[in-house]
């Protein structure tokens, strides 16, 4: 597992790197990074640019799974249950990628944001 905390835009690419070193020495491939960097990006700028402070940042990986979870003490935005955005939307691409990548995506009862990133694993 490896946790950090973002309180600035301009310090997320040095946080994210180091959760594509953990991926990366926990067996990743590159797909898998590349995924998991994506989603973490989406979800690290719409918790500040939204909420407006620190993003508190979690990933592991299990098994075929990467797990990111994402949260801030204030935000409030990224209505998971709201209906999937278009591609060409104004807004709510963020969410429209991350449903494209993540088999899941859920908001827990403090308000962080939680989804689930299934492995392209090699037999």
């Amino acid at each position: 597992m490896i946790s950090f905390k973002v309180d600035n835009l301009k310090n997320m690419g040095a946080n994210v790197k180091t959760f594509v070193d953990f991926l990366r020495l926990s067996g990743a491939d590159d797909e898998d990074i590349f995924a998991s960097k994506l989603v973490t990006c989406e979800l690290i700028t719409n918790v500040i640019r939204h909420g407006g402070d620190e993003a508190e940042f979690t990933g592991t990986l299990s098994g075929d799974t990467i797990t990111i979870t994402v949260t801030a003490e204030s935000f409030k935005g990224l209505d998971v249950a709201r209906p999937a955005p278009d591609v060409f939307a104004e807004s709510g691409r963020g969410l429209y990628i991350i449903r494209s990548i993540c088999s899941c995506i859920e908001r827990g009862d403090s308000g962080e944001i939680k989804v689930i990133i299934r492995r392209h694993c090699r037999g």
